[in-house]
């Protein structure tokens, strides 16, 4: 990616970038729609993501510019403001730029900017985040200083959440920005605190893309947010996002991510039966969130992948936010041998399922899985080969 990133920069920009980013995509191996409630979730920084190159400007004019589009974004030194309609990808190195100045870190006032990727769009292995990491990186590189990791993932989440607009947990960037080969990430979402949990040896994944629509900023992503919000009020808990731990105790608060499961059936008295749903989603996939890490850490690689696809059938019916495509899939997948478990990954509402699959994983069975849904749906899944990677990087241009 790195050789194209530089052909397509000199192409747009007439010039080599001076910096060069990369970010990883990542894999929701499980804890889905958990970062935002303040519970724990596992992901998987991949193979495949996001490569930014940027080169200073002396007229303070910012151009940023994407192999994905045919026309450059450009904006001057005034406030910036949100872009809209097909530059509306622009939001988020824009807003990255925004959330990182907001946090004291120094950033250039113009520059020459371009973006490639070889992750699929809308597939659920969130190429925002890798595009935001690699961006931050990047730009704060071009005006002399690297920001802690802590303080990247942070401003990336914020840029997300606050200029973009799509009100996402710590997840997509943490694991972006922390991932490490041969390894998951676990999230502890209410510091957030971070730990790396080895991943068995023979074991691998296989992303099936199913090229619905992924749709997160049209609605249904914020309706689930919101309605996890509702079942905390309703519960009498609340998240409550800038106070600390300690201080969450001293109120005597807790968070949705605090109740287990039979507390969750005692106090559920005045609160919707789709409310009561989504929460129990929540609880139910941090419990097994918990027992997964314990699972890998004790090889039983079997034991993670049946929680892998008991969280997406919590997905299906609790939460709601699976399609019949990808439960198509996991069902198949069920099925095939070599498959330890499947589920949806990210935010759900399509996208794509991710497999855990002992190594090395015999092409007929995907070819197999892939038939059975071209027979089904009309229409073939890109099945995609991803292993484990670092996490955010400089390069050398």
């Amino acid at each position: 990616m790195k050789s194209e990133l530089r052909h397509r920069f000199r192409s747009v920009h007439g010039r080599e970038p001076a910096v060069i980013a990369r970010a990883p995509g990542r894999i929701e191996f499980i804890g889905n729609h958990t970062d935002y409630n303040g519970g724990t979730v596992l992901g998987a920084a991949i193979d495949r993501g996001v490569w930014v190159g940027v080169a200073p400007r002396v007229d303070g004019r910012r151009r940023f510019a994407s192999a994905a589009m045919t026309e450059v974004v450009e904006t001057g030194t005034d406030a910036p403001r949100p872009f809209a309609g097909k530059d509306a990808w622009a939001n988020y190195p824009l807003g990255m730029i925004v959330s990182l100045a907001a946090a004291g870190v120094a950033i250039p006032a113009g520059f020459d900017f371009l973006a490639v990727s070889d992750l699929p769009p809308g597939a659920g292995l969130s190429s925002s985040a890798a595009l935001e990491l690699a961006s931050g990186l990047a730009c704060a590189r071009l005006a002399g200083v690297e920001p802690p990791r802590g303080t990247l993932v942070r401003a990336a989440r914020h840029a997300e959440n606050h200029f973009v607009g799509v009100p996402c947990g710590i997840l997509d960037q943490a694991v972006s920005g922390f991932g490490r080969r041969g390894h998951l990430v676990h999230i502890d979402c209410r510091g957030p605190d971070f730990m790396t949990v080895p991943l068995p040896p023979g074991t691998g994944f296989r992303i099936f893309n199913t090229h619905t629509r992924h749709a997160l900023v049209d609605g249904l992503y914020a309706e689930r947010h919101r309605e996890c919000g509702e079942a905390a009020r309703a519960l009498g808990v609340a998240f409550l996002a800038d106070v600390t731990a300690a201080e969450l105790e001293a109120l005597g608060v807790a968070l949705l991510a605090d109740l287990d499961p039979a507390g969750l059936k005692a106090r559920s008295r005045g609160l919707s039966e789709g409310l009561l749903r989504r929460a129990s989603h929540v609880v139910g996939e941090i419990s097994r969130v918990a027992a997964c890490v314990a699972a890998l850490r004790a090889g039983r690689i079997d034991d993670a992948g049946r929680l892998l696809t008991a969280s997406h059938e919590s997905s299906r019916t609790c939460f709601e936010n699976s399609t019949p495509e990808l439960d198509f899939l996991v069902e198949e997948l069920a099925r095939t041998p070599g498959v330890f478990g499947a589920r949806l990954t990210g935010g759900g509402f399509g996208g794509a399922v991710m497999a855990l699959v002992a190594e090395p994983f015999a092409p007929e069975s995907a070819e197999r899985v892939a038939a059975a849904y071209a027979e089904r749906f009309g229409a073939r899944p890109d099945v995609l080969a991803v292993s484990t990677a670092d996490g955010a990087s400089l390069e050398t241009p």
